[in-house]
C-alpha cells in the first residue's frame, strides 16, 4: 500500500482513481501529475515502485498545495473574511450561506442535527 502524502492509496486502485483520495487532487489534476511524471494511463497503486513513490511525494510536495497544507490555508483564508469584517466573512461568522443562495427556504448550513420548525398550536376543544 503505497504512502502519498501521508495517506494510504488502495493498491488495487488505479494511481488516477488513488491519487483523488488526496484532498485537492481530483481526475484533472492527477491525470495532469501521472503525465508528468511519464507513467503509464492505466497503471495501479500497487504497482508503483519505492522510487516512483518517492517522485509522486516530491512532485506534490514541491508543485501542488494538497492536504494539511491546503486545509490550513482555507481555513485562513476564512478567518482572514471573518476578521476584516466583509460580507463573505460575517456570513461564514453567522453559518449562513456565502454565495448568494436564497435563505427564505432551503437554507440547509446550520451545523447540528436538524430541528423540526413547530407549527401554530391548535386551540383546545370546547367543553
Amino acid at each position: 500500500m503505497p504512502r502519498i502524502a501521508g495517506l494510504d492509496i488502495p493498491p488495487k486502485k488505479h494511481l488516477e482513481i488513488g491519487l483523488t483520495y488526496l484532498f485537492g487532487i481530483g481526475r484533472t489534476r492527477a491525470k495532469e501529475i501521472i503525465k508528468k511524471l511519464g507513467f503509464a494511463e492505466n497503471i495501479r497503486a500497487g504497482d508503483l515502485n519505492e522510487e516512483q513513490v518517492q517522485r509522486v511525494n516530491n512532485l506534490l510536495e514541491n508543485e501542488y498545495v494538497v492536504e494539511g497544507a491546503l486545509r490550513r490555508q482555507i481555513q485562513e483564508n476564512i478567518h482572514r473574511l471573518i476578521h476584516i469584517s466583509c460580507y463573505r466573512g460575517v456570513r461564514h461568522k453567522v453559518g449562513l450561506p456565502v454565495r448568494g443562495q436564497r435563505t427564505r427556504s432551503n437554507a440547509r448550513t446550520r451545523k447540528g442535527p436538524r430541528r423540526t420548525v413547530a407549527g401554530k398550536k391548535k386551540a383546545p376543544a370546547p367543553k
